[in-house]
């Protein structure tokens, strides 16, 4: 690839503009699905292009190439500088922070190579889960699928930054229809990891298989629980999807800048218990590889909240200007052909010093909340009123788990809720996943969540 900052610098030369990025980038990816017994899809796609983005007298303007050359990127240069300049009149005035050149290069790791592996390899991984699974008395639906995804990005500016950023990322997930005495339950799960084949390689899928096969027809034999207020203990993977959603999204700069932010105005004020400690970083074990975002900026650890009181915002070049703060490295994009917005990377809260066991003992009457299987809900970011639905849970009784019961809905305020939270484990776990992501503005992003074990005291929660 022959484009090199100095071109660009040039390009911004010869047009008089402020400030020229371009995002090359070349992805390549997999997807096989095994939908009971056959092979629904088996897809290779790979797509390679660059985004430009020009900033002239406050305006900007994006275009976008499917060829990379020298002659294809300063066309969409040129396209992009006359959509700034018809636009100024219309848009927001962009000022960029000033931070100091970039020049990177970094790679996930990873020690077998997906691509190298044969089909028939990954077909058969699918092949045999399928058999225990459907084996599995009260199974009457298997699907199955394989994701892998190799994604490249190079930076470069007209002021000197070139980084570049390689990421592999690899999983499987089932959706599992279990059918018992008139009863459908259905539950998904997947297992994802930026790693290679040896993740693949690494786990007992058939046990994994075997394992979810047998909770959902366990959950299509339980009931609901009675709806009314609960202490709730809530695992890994729903503190996660709580954060992320309800909580993390706010945070986000464009749309506080927007005014459409519960945490609009409210840095230094105390938003959640002072066990609460909310982290936004681009690297961490079990996550997605971040390392830097789409505007070459190096992703740092990001406290939103610490001890409770809210500290900081994510942000963009352009954003920690308009909000008087400093760039975070959130600024992502989909693809080259998008927009830059402000998202999140790995969405958690730090660990305390509970054992999940001893939470459980401590909890005389309540629910242990699962997220695995989990349906998603939705959030109002303005008020941090929000609903999801979890997977299957258990009703607490005298410190012990006593019987399983379907998924639960969670519906509350998210400030609120935290306020509540009176107990935190030591438990960290972060997921993210190779078949899906954060989705904002028409863009998915691959994005990571979690914590550990957490408690809620006086939870209201309807049946599911």
């Amino acid at each position: 690839m022959s484009i090199e900052p100095e071109f660009i610098s040039k390009l911004s030369c010869e047009l008089g503009v402020d400030f020229i990025d371009v995002r090359v980038q070349k992805r390549y990816y997999e997807l096989i699905v095994f939908d009971n017994g056959v092979i629904r899809d088996l897809i290779m796609t790979t797509s390679f292009g660059a985004g430009v983005r020009v900033v002239v007298d406050g305006s900007t303007g994006y275009s976008s190439t499917n060829t990379v050359t020298r002659e294809s990127i300063r066309e969409a240069v040129i396209r992009a500088y006359k959509v700034a300049k018809a636009s100024k009149s219309l848009s927001l005035r962009t000022e960029l922070y000033k931070r100091p050149t970039i020049k990177a290069k970094i790679s996930s790791q990873y020690s077998v190579e997906p691509e190298n592996i044969d089909y028939a390899e990954k077909i058969q991984l699918l092949r045999d889960m399928y058999s225990v699974a459907r084996s599995t008395q009260g199974i009457s639906s298997v699907i199955l699928r394989f994701g892998y995804e190799h994604d490249y990005r190079v930076y470069i500016t007209s002021i000197g930054d070139y980084v570049e950023v390689g990421s592999r990322m690899i999983g499987v997930s089932s959706t599992l229809t279990a059918h018992v005495e008139g009863v459908y339950e259905t539950f998904y799960d997947q297992e994802s990891a930026v790693a290679g084949w040896e993740f693949i390689k690494s786990i007992n899928w058939d046990e994994w298989v075997f394992e979810r096969s047998k909770l959902v027809v366990e959950t299509a034999k339980s009931h609901h629980v009675k709806p009314g207020k609960y202490d709730i203990i809530l695992d890994n993977d729903m503190v996660g999807l709580l954060l992320h959603e309800a909580f993390g999204h706010a945070t986000e700069g464009d749309l506080v800048m927007s005014g459409g932010s519960v945490l609009y105005g409210r840095i230094g004020e105390r938003v959640a218990s002072e066990l609460v400690t909310v982290v936004d970083n681009g690297v961490i074990e079990g996550g997605a590889f971040v390392p830097y975002d789409d505007e070459g900026t190096p992703k740092r650890k990001v406290y939103t909240v610490r001890n409770g009181v809210l500290t900081g915002y994510l942000h963009s070049l352009s954003t920690a200007v308009a909000l008087s703060s400093e760039p975070t490295g959130n600024a992502r994009v989909m693809s080259f052909e998008y927009p830059l917005l402000v998202r999140q990377t790995n969405t958690y809260m730090e660990p305390r010093d509970w054992s999940v066991e001893e939470l459980i003992r401590d909890t005389k009457r309540g629910l242990y909340v699962k997220g695995r299987g989990a349906r998603g809900g939705e959030v109002n970011t303005l008020t941090g009123a929000f609903t999801f639905t979890s997977g299957p849970s258990y009703i607490i009784e005298n410190g012990e788990l006593v019987k399983l019961v379907k998924s639960v809905m969670l519906s509350g305020l998210i400030l609120e809720t935290l306020k509540n939270v009176d107990a935190v484990a030591k438990d960290l776990v972060v997921k993210t996943s190779v078949f899906g992501g954060c989705g904002k503005s028409g863009q998915i992003v691959r994005v990571g969540d979690g914590g550990p074990h957490v408690r809620v005291r006086g939870f209201i929660i309807g049946g599911g």
